[in-house]
């Protein structure tokens, strides 16, 4: 059963904070608040993990895993970006919006989609989970918590305890959470595309 854990929304209590970390570092799935629902989330090198979020978002090898960063500072070990799409990335970070780009090397092949070797890419704005990926010193590889035949993520701890509390290793609480997802923009092409439009304004970013 997943631990559930009551967290400060603006100002993270520190031992909360390194026990949600502890259940990530020991390899656990959790379900935690961000600036657009709830997302789950864990370490980055955890096969198992992503079998298991696969499994709860009922998705293939083709769904886009996201990775979480603290900032922007770790894009280029993770992902391929040029002057024009940097810019961009820092208009709207952090934000809601998730960027889609190309993977470098450093990460595992399995958790890109299959043909195009993309990743997803997100700047939360939200204290809690800066205040875990500040613990943590690594992002979190993250899918939006939209349970099978749902088109709306979750956004009630309460609600994802009674539905998802023998799948998960933690459950965060922190106050009143984002109703929406992010605004997904692929950046993979050269060419700015608009996958979805979500929390994230598209003015933002000179697009709509």
């Amino acid at each position: 059963m997943a631990q559930y854990l009551s967290l400060h929304p603006l100002q993270p209590q520190p031992r909360l904070i390194r026990r949600a970390v502890e259940i990530l570092r020991g390899g656990g799935l959790a379900a935690f608040p961000t600036d657009s629902a709830y997302a789950l989330g864990g370490r980055l090198g955890n096969a198992a993990l992503i079998e298991r979020i696969r499994r709860i978002r009922g998705v293939d090898e083709r769904h886009h895993f996201t990775l979480m960063c603290r900032d922007l500072s770790e894009l280029a070990t993770y992902a391929r970006a040029d002057n024009a799409q940097y810019r961009l990335l820092r208009a709207a970070t952090p934000g809601s919006y998730t960027f889609i780009l190309e993977a470098t090397r450093e990460l595992p092949r399995r958790i890109l989609h299959p043909r195009r070797r993309t990743i997803g890419l997100r700047v939360p704005d939200h204290p809690l989970v800066q205040a875990l990926l500040a613990e943590l010193g690594e992002p979190l590889l993250c899918s939006t918590l939209i349970l099978p035949g749902e088109s709306q993520p979750l956004t009630e701890p309460e609600e994802i305890r009674s539905r998802l509390g023998k799948e998960l290793d933690l459950i965060i609480e922190a106050g009143p959470c984002g109703a929406g997802s992010t605004t997904i923009i692929d950046l993979s092409t050269g060419v700015p595309e608009v996958l979805r439009v979500g929390r994230g304004a598209l003015g933002v970013l000179g697009i709509g």
